[in-house]
């Protein structure tokens, strides 16, 4: 892995960031692009996790890994400072006690409908009679409650389910990260991907509002040097992710 060299933390903003010694990170596995369990050992592993090593590294402490299944128990846990800093789609809703990053990394959200749909294009899914499941509480779902005005949101227990959802009740749309519906649509036959993207995904870092300013600039300096460096990228690589793209 990449160690890019990192400016020495102070002290007392290290202590600001890991007030209990050591860094919690809430990651989420509902993103497979940026969070995946190793298949052999179970633990999380992924953009997200080097990242939050990275930091733990310019910070001088050890990490720990708090790993929950969807987007809103991962939110949840940076808010109730049950964590220190996390991983999220950048949205309205989610700044509400969290301070965010500039992006790192942007992802494509895509809709999956069965091959003989008669929905041939993104801005025909928002039409009477059309449902389109998406994960509850993730970016998808945050983004499309805003937008969609006569379709009807089907919401799935996580980002994972909403294809076997999405089967299961035979719905007309499946909405989530384009990565995620291209492996699902490998595995279940029939099924295409509407061209193009309906949203892109702005990914960044963020951390408890109350920690203040200080550790708040500090964190995005640290992404912006994450950037900088080729760590992202390479992090990317690394774990053979497609069709996400280091932010500018």
């Amino acid at each position: 892995m990449m160690t890019p060299t990192l400016t020495p933390t102070p002290t007392d903003l290290a202590a600001t960031l890991a007030p209990t010694g050591t860094l919690r990170a809430s990651i989420n596995l509902g993103n497979p692009i940026l969070a995946q369990r190793h298949p052999s050992t179970g633990e999380p592993g992924g953009v997200s996790v080097d990242l939050a090593q990275a930091l733990a590294q310019s910070l001088g402490v050890p990490l720990s890994c708090v790993v929950f299944e969807t987007a809103n128990q991962s939110v949840e846990a940076v808010r109730q400072e049950q964590a220190d800093i996390g991983f999220f789609a950048i949205d309205p809703l989610r700044g509400q006690g969290i301070a965010f990053s500039a992006p790192y990394v942007l992802i494509e959200g895509s809709y999956l409908v069965p091959q003989d749909s008669p929905l041939q294009a993104n801005a025909e899914v928002d039409r009477p009679g059309v449902r389109v499941v998406v994960g509850q509480g993730s970016a998808y779902d945050l983004f499309l409650t805003r937008t969609l005005k006569q379709a009807e949101l089907v919401r799935a227990p996580s980002s994972p389910a909403v294809v076997p959802v999405f089967l299961q009740q035979g719905l007309e749309v499946a909405a989530g990260v384009k990565q995620q519906l291209q492996a699902d649509r490998q595995r279940h036959p029939g099924l295409r991907l509407l061209p193009g993207r309906f949203m892109v995904i702005q990914q960044a870092m963020g951390l408890p509002q109350g920690r203040g300013e200080a550790a708040a600039v500090f964190l995005a300096a640290f992404v912006e040097q994450m950037k900088a460096s080729g760590f992202v990228a390479e992090a990317l690589q690394r774990h053979g992710i497609q069709g996400a793209s280091v932010a500018p």
